[in-house]
């Protein structure tokens, strides 16, 4: 599948709220080998239809020590620990730019596979992090939104140097 273009920071449609899935088949599939295509080129661990400007709840992840690609759609954390873990993040969208953001260490994730199958998946780790990164960005939240003010405007006056 071809590798599609990736919306840039601040494209207004990283901040909105993607639409659920409905209608699964060829097409969902073909679109979750786009983002796996995509999200390799960038590079990449994480993509969801929103950062191709596809407002879908399709999301897809490939961990760095894994040969496994996980494919959710319409994910949403249904539980998530009290205990909280500091994780590097940065985006495809904001090529470069890192920081330090804290979340839950552990998830609990309520999804449906590209037949619509309803799941659910626990997560510690890496995997947690990036569940949790790609569903608010699903939701409309732009990773660096979970940054203090002062952080996020340093992030953002560094990127656009580098841009």
């Amino acid at each position: 599948m071809p590798v599609q273009p990736i919306l840039r920071f601040p494209d207004p449609c990283l901040r909105q709220a993607a639409n659920p899935v409905t209608e699964f088949g060829p097409r969902l599939a073909a679109l979750a080998e786009d983002l796996l295509d995509t999200m390799r080129a960038a590079p990449g661990i994480g993509i969801t239809a929103p950062h191709l400007g596809i407002l879908e709840r399709l999301t897809v992840i490939e961990l760095p020590d894994e040969k496994r690609v996980r494919i959710y759609v319409n994910p949403r954390v249904v539980w998530s620990s009290h205990d909280k873990r500091e994780h590097v993040e940065g985006s495809v969208s904001m090529p470069g730019a890192t920081e330090t953001v804290e979340r839950p260490a552990r998830v609990r994730v309520a999804f449906q596979t590209l037949e619509g199958a309803e799941e659910t998946e626990e997560a510690d780790g890496l995997l947690a992090v990036c569940l949790q990164h790609e569903i608010d960005q699903l939701d409309g939240i732009f990773w660096i939104q979970r940054l203090s003010r002062l952080k996020r405007e340093r992030l953002i006056k560094r990127f656009q140097k580098r841009s």
